[in-house]
């Protein structure tokens, strides 16, 4: 599988990356300032390239399987519109490599998993440090879910730096659920399996342990 990662030079996008080429695939990593990707595989492809520009996007994922967005921005009180207009570009781009899936991660407080933080996360971080990022990320979902595009967006509760441990929930049903950690490592498994044998494409799964 040929894979493009856009924000790849950290966090769920560099595990992302160092997973898939583990597992014999082929990526493009892409980032505003690839030379901090601490990668060098034979089956990887570095390019420099902001979300924010559409034919950087055009070219950095055209010709793939499939292209995962796993940007992210630091906490702000000022209005984000990244995630909106980087997630037009990426659509934009999609149009010219017909059949490819996109996965985009977002993380716990996007949509209806609103309120299932637990107290810290829903009464004070979200709504103090991260309100306008997460208003952005629903507008990014938004746009994914009317693109009619083949799509996966991807919450993970509380990202840490554990191990690869396979050993996580992927929640569908939020009722009564209250979200704890998940590895970044757990995400890329979760997304590589899902790319590999779809099983939860045009759905919102939480993924926590």
């Amino acid at each position: 599988m040929k894979l493009a990662v856009l924000g790849a030079s950290r966090g769920v996008g560099l595990a992302l990356s160092r997973m898939a080429l583990a597992r014999g695939h082929e990526v493009t990593a892409v980032a505003r300032n690839p030379d901090v990707i601490p990668l060098a595989r034979a089956k990887l492809r570095v390019v420099s390239g902001d979300i924010r520009n559409r034919a950087a996007m055009e070219a950095a994922i055209a010709g793939h399987d499939a292209v995962c967005v796993c940007i992210g921005v630091s906490p702000t009180f000022r209005p984000v519109d990244v995630f909106s207009q980087g997630i037009m570009n990426v659509l934009a781009a999609m149009q010219k490599t017909p059949n490819m899936k996109i996965v985009s991660v977002t993380g716990i407080g996007a949509g209806d998993s609103r309120g299932h933080g637990g107290f810290i996360y829903d009464r004070i971080v979200q709504p103090l440090l991260l309100k306008t990022i997460y208003d952005d990320k629903d507008r990014h979902e938004a746009l994914l879910k009317e693109s009619g595009v083949d799509w996966l967006i991807v919450r993970p509760s509380m990202l840490t730096n554990g191990p690869d441990t396979r050993r996580y929930r992927v929640v569908t049903d939020l009722t009564g659920v209250t979200a704890a950690t998940i590895s970044r490592a757990d995400v890329a498994d979760f997304i590589l399996k899902q790319l590999v044998h779809p099983t939860y494409f045009k759905q919102t799964p939480l993924l926590t342990y």
